[in-house]
């Protein structure tokens, strides 16, 4: 043939340059894309051959890269189906044209492992090339080579060629911003990254970079343990070994390979959602598969492949697709199933590993329904001494000693077995269970217990005083004076940290309880702590820490401040209380008097005397408020027990610690 000239069918005159900025997001794709037509090329040669239509030898079908850095010229070459004259014009010239398709139509009982249908994939060459060619001689007996030529606009030019080998050669021109892809450490990169699995041999620098056979695609009755291990090293060299593994394998209704890992995150939930590495039959596409896997499967860490993922498409329509939503279906079913069986048939292996777990379990029970229903047959309690329970034999534990008067079923638990061991081991003397709750999700976890267990509330130890968390019938509160709580409020807040806000409840606890407890409201603290970690609870996170002061009036060190509080306020405080009631009896009169009447018919001067009264009021409170803050402050006791309640919850420190340890020496001498 002669050299022929001519324009690429294309719908305009600007394709190249929407092929080197839109086609793909990512410019080094080039090269996956290149290698994988070649890989496709000799996957249809050998298709043939099995068919019969091909008699000659197969020899090496290796595919070769070559790179010239000094040149700036990549080369990729396969032995593969090559093409004529004929078909260059119709698969190159034509663009958006993909062979695969009708193709895999005529040969589908022989090959599933065609991965070019992508229709663009040759044109990605040209987002790094200035100049592309391909050289190329088919396998059909009687053709003559061709060679194709492109320097990236719409002309091309095309001549026959004396090839002697079939098969077809890419040679790269690379642009000027590109000429990186010619060096040999960012080639070896990219074929690491994106060809390491390709199922035809890939040969670079006289070395094989690729795993034909990679372990996913085995029988999973074949492969031992240590294969696994190795494999997962492979992939991840500086990470733990994994807890343990789930070998995906399935053609129908759609077609799936892939083992995933079990990695260990006792600690921290590890965000980063790039750990499962997608393929589409070998060939590496994305380790983004947070459209295609729920979100908490994204924790785990392994290999995706399917032929049956969309690629190269939006978010939206990945969401959308049958296949997608099928796959990810199937996926949370077998990794629900894997560990289910590991519960039954390996409890004790299923215990040792669950601090590893839990996280990564109760992340997917509060963001998956259908996983939370399966999960609840095999997640796991733990309680404070490290037993484990499953959730209807905990229950079923506690059922009779753990419910209150309103017929609720109380779980106890604490999150830090240190910081609140008074309050557990208070829970513990009273022969009740709590359990540990210490991963960073469980402010959200309690939430979705308590809907999922019925009839159940779950509080934290240090929340309340045993009693009233689990309270068993009406207590009676105790007989202070008219006022008396308030003005210990008073008392105590003087010698309180500043930060936060408290507030005082009298108790009684008995006379052996300690004399004062600090809590926090359950539904307060929880609803602060799930807004740290996101939610749309913002307005929680925004509110003061609040406390409350448990103040145990029946015992012998609270009757004792008590008895001097008395002493040493109780004249002042009757002739300010005497005050305040002739000032009210004055206010209740003019309410009673104005109690009919609109705003502007009530006299000027009798609204100047309210106002002057209710000012007296606020300042006789004020007095009385000063007088108790006096007394706290004064008072050795009041400081060291409330010191004490505060080192008990960790919140004792700095200036305040020290003088409590100077204190507490002096009244040892």
């Amino acid at each position: 043939m002669t050299q022929t000239k001519g324009k690429i069918g294309v719908t305009t005159e600007n394709i190249f340059p929407v092929i080197k900025k839109f086609l793909y997001s990512d410019h080094e794709i080039f090269l996956r894309e290149l290698v994988a037509n070649a890989v496709d090329a000799t996957q249809k040669l050998k298709a043939i051959a099995g068919k019969g239509e091909f008699k000659g030898e197969l020899g090496d079908t290796a595919i070769k890269i070559e790179a010239d850095d000094k040149k700036h010229i990549l080369r990729i070459t396969d032995r593969g189906i090559g093409m004529t004259e004929e078909e260059i014009d119709r698969y190159i010239n034509q663009i958006a044209f993909s062979s695969a398709g009708e193709f895999l139509e005529k040969y589908k009982d022989q090959l599933d492992s065609i991965i070019g249908h992508f229709g663009l994939g040759f044109y990605s060459a040209f987002m790094v090339s200035e100049k592309v060619e391909i050289e190329s001689l088919s396998y059909k007996e009687g053709s003559k080579g061709v060679k194709w030529t492109c320097d990236g606009s719409p002309e091309f030019t095309m001549q026959e060629t004396k090839r002697q080998d079939r098969g077809t050669t890419i040679t790269l021109h690379l642009d000027s911003d590109s000429h990186e892809f010619a060096t040999k450490q960012k080639v070896e990169q990219l074929l690491n990254k994106y060809c390491k699995f390709m199922p035809v041999q890939i040969s670079f620098d006289g070395k094989t970079v690729n795993d034909c056979e990679p372990l996913w695609a085995k029988t999973p009755s074949e492969i031992k343990d240590d294969e696994y291990l190795n494999f997962y090293r492979k992939l991840y060299p500086m990470k733990e070994d994994p807890l343990f593994w789930i070998h995906l394998n399935v053609d129908y209704p759609f077609n799936l390979t892939g083992i995933l890992y079990f990695p260990k995150i006792k600690d921290r939930m590890d965000v980063s959602k790039d750990r499962i590495q997608l393929y589409c039959n070998q060939m590496f596409v994305t380790d983004s598969v947070e459209n295609i896997v729920p979100e908490f499967l994204t924790l785990l860490y392994g290999v995706i492949d399917s032929p049956d993922i969309p690629l190269n498409v939006s978010r939206s329509y990945l969401q959308a697709d049958s296949n997608v939503k099928k796959i990810s279906t199937y996926i949370t079913k077998k990794v629900a199933d894997r560990l289910e069986d590991i519960s039954k048939e390996k409890k004790e292996e299923f215990e040792t590993k669950w601090d590893n777990l839990k996280l990564f379990i109760e992340y997917g029970m509060l963001t998956d329904e259908k996983f939370c229903d399966r999960a609840m047959k095999f997640a796991l309690l733990k309680t404070i001494d490290g037993s484990f329970f499953n959730y209807e034999d905990f229950g079923k534990l506690i059922e009779k000693e753990q419910k209150d008067k309103d017929k609720k079923v109380v779980y106890l638990y604490a999150t830090d077995s240190t910081a609140q061991y008074q309050y557990i081991q208070a829970a513990k003397d009273k022969g009740y269970q709590v359990l540990l709750f210490d991963s960073q999700l469980d402010s959200h976890f309690v939430n979705l217990l308590e809907t999922k267990i019925k009839d159940s509330r779950f509080s934290r130890v240090d929340s309340d005083t045993v009693d009233n968390l689990i309270r068993k019938e009406d207590s009676q509160k105790p007989q202070l004076k008219d006022g008396e709580e308030l003005d210990l409020e008073h008392a105590f807040a003087a010698v309180l940290p500043e930060e936060g806000r408290y507030s005082l409840q009298a108790e009684n606890m008995g006379e052996n309880a300690a004399p004062l407890l600090i809590t926090q409201n359950e539904f307060m603290r929880r609803y602060k702590e799930m807004s740290s970690l996101g939610g749309g609870l913002n307005f929680y996170g925004e509110l003061p820490d609040s406390y409350t002061l448990k103040l145990n009036v029946e015992n012998p060190l609270v009757k004792q401040i008590l008895l001097q509080k008395d002493q040493a306020t109780e004249e002042k405080v009757k002739d300010l209380s005497l005050q305040s009631a002739n000032i009210q009896d004055a206010l209740d009169l003019i309410e009673k008097d104005t109690k009919n009447k609109k705003d502007e018919d009530i006299p000027q001067e009798l609204k100047d005397k309210r106002s002057k009264l209710n000012d007296s009021l606020s300042d006789l409170r004020n007095q009385r408020k000063n007088l108790m803050a006096d007394f706290g402050k004064g008072n050795t006791l009041l400081k060291q027990i409330t010191d004490l309640a505060l080192l008990a919850n960790g919140m004792l420190k700095g200036k305040q610690l020290s003088e409590f340890v100077s204190r507490s020496l002096a009244l040892l001498k």
